[in-house]
């Protein structure tokens, strides 16, 4: 029996490695650039990152990337009166609140993309509503133009204007997962258990890249 228990051990060894070792995809088209690194060319793969941002949040504060800086963040788009897939991607997005909340490297950025109606008072009474403290989560507005431009060009998901859509917008479910360099590690469907249980577990393996 002694072999089958060694190599049962060395079984969950090697698993426990390869979950270590675990590493999430780039999401993005790459490009090849080349660079001199101590004196010497290097050529390198580089993935597309999210750029400078600048919008409000509902304690009607300026929120920049900086305020991401050495951050893991998960963002997303929704209004407050979307009669459609916002209150279960929210419900959903709180989990993610409260597994994280305490952690001093995890944040949430939802953004909004009915800014007009959606000012920073109305995000502080819908974070209220929902139980959310402190500066873990930060509900945005801003801009129109430029809200649908970071999320359509550089979070790649879906966010406009349509008057033929239910609430007059349409806009993606996913959840986004953003590393520390501000690269896309990973989309998630935030209307279901299963794409945000996912997520959670894809933090914790992108957290462990930077331990």
């Amino acid at each position: 029996m002694k072999p089958i228990f060694l190599a049962a051990g060395l079984l969950v060894t090697l698993s426990s490695c390869h979950l270590t070792d675990e590493k999430l995809p780039y999401i993005g088209e790459s490009e090849t650039v080349t660079k001199i690194v101590d004196g010497k060319k290097v050529t390198e793969r580089e993935y597309p990152a999210i750029p400078a941002f600048s919008f409000v949040n509902q304690d009607g504060k300026t929120i920049t990337q900086d305020d991401f800086k050495d951050k893991i963040y998960v963002t997303d788009f929704f209004f407050v009166t979307c009669p459609t897939i916002c209150p279960i991607m929210k419900k959903n997005m709180l989990t993610v609140y409260e597994a994280y909340k305490d952690s001093h490297d995890v944040r949430i950025l939802s953004h909004t993309i009915d800014p007009d109606h959606d000012t920073p008072t109305v995000l502080k009474q819908y974070a209220n509503d929902m139980g959310v403290a402190g500066n873990m989560w930060q509900f945005v507005t801003g801009d129109r133009e430029k809200i649908y431009d970071i999320g359509e060009n550089h979070y790649l998901v879906t966010a406009s204007k349509d008057s033929t859509a239910p609430g007059g917008y349409i806009h993606s479910g996913a959840f986004v997962l953003i590393d520390k360099e501000k690269h896309i590690r990973g989309m998630y469907d935030g209307t279901t258990l299963e794409g945000t249980q996912k997520l959670i577990q894809d933090i914790d393996v992108l957290r462990r890249e930077y331990e």
